[in-house]
């Protein structure tokens, strides 16, 4: 005998919860695995990882193709050559952490080498000869900041016409000639050892940690990563914008006539035909030590 249902009898209410349950193991996709948790993983290689990847290639393709690559005195020359450009890296990491860039480091650091080889000539002492030249290549840095900052020119414009002006400089001041470094004392200091290790990785040891230990301990490093992150925020939040950008092209400036020294000490001569190129590989070893060039030049590079 069947019934008939009744018209005013609501119908049975199923709940989210049950109608959403499913066997253990399924997913809306399908079985999930044990092991993955219901989410897929996937290894992911920062640029930290891609880097050491590149340097293991490097180094299997030298060894393979040379049999001195992996001797003690080539070595040796790879780390004295990258202690220059370390040094020339941090001079341009400070400028561009500030939304800048600097494309004089070269020639000012090839400057610098021309100024300490004619006041060494001259007879001047070590300590008069390092002194001056920093503060001649400082100088080249405070006119790259205040035409950039007080006269509004573009970085690049204006540390391209101070690239071709420190260079012109140099070759004006050694007279169209090398002029070859004899003092033994300077030559000890940027040329000679420490033990058995080169004097130019030391210095450039010291500049990397100083560096690393100003830009994330103290408040000018501070004020220089909110400058890069917001230069307008910065000068609403009274931070001194235009001082910190000045400061960080002297700085550069100074750091580049440092370079220039250890090159002077390490090639026994002061020339204006070194350096060529060197702004290009500051750049790249600040972009490749995870700074970036983007809208936020103060950022690291996002590591995944």
């Amino acid at each position: 005998m069947s019934t008939t249902p009744d018209p005013t009898e609501e119908p049975m209410s199923v709940s989210s919860e049950t109608a959403n349950q499913r066997p253990p193991g399924l997913t809306s996709s399908g079985p999930v695995s044990a092991a993955g948790g219901g989410k897929r993983r996937r290894l992911r290689v920062g640029p930290q990882g891609y880097l050491l990847g590149v340097f293991v290639l490097v180094a299997l393709v030298g060894s393979w193709t040379s049999e001195f690559f992996f001797t003690v005195r080539n070595l040796e020359n790879i780390a004295v050559a990258a202690s220059v450009v370390a040094v020339l890296g941090i001079a341009q990491f400070i400028v561009v952490v500030t939304r800048g860039i600097d494309l004089s480091v070269g020639s000012v650091a090839a400057l610098a080498t021309v100024v300490a080889a004619v006041l060494l000539r001259q007879g001047q002492g070590v300590l008069v000869t390092v002194v001056v030249t920093l503060v001649a290549c400082a100088f080249c840095g405070l006119i790259n900041g205040l035409l950039i900052v007080y006269a509004r020119i573009a970085p690049f414009v204006a540390t391209l016409a101070m690239l071709s002006i420190a260079r012109g400089v140099a070759f004006l001041v050694q007279v169209g000639t090398l002029i070859v470094i004899s003092n033994e004392t300077f030559l000890g200091i940027f040329g000679g050892r420490t033990g058995s290790v080169p004097n130019v990785v030391i210095i450039a040891l010291v500049v990397t940690l100083v560096a690393a230990f100003v830009m994330r301990f103290t408040p000018l490093g501070r004020r220089l990563y909110a400058l890069g992150g917001n230069p307008e925020a910065a000068r609403l939040s009274g931070l001194p914008v235009k001082r910190d950008q000045v400061m960080a092209y002297v700085t550069s400036g100074l750091l580049a006539g440092l370079a220039g020294l250890m090159l002077a000490g390490r090639l026994s001569q002061g020339s204006s035909l070194v350096g060529a190129g060197y702004e290009l590989d500051s750049i790249a070893a600040t972009v490749v030590g995870g700074t970036s060039l983007g809208a936020t030049p103060g950022a690291k590079a996002d590591p995944e």
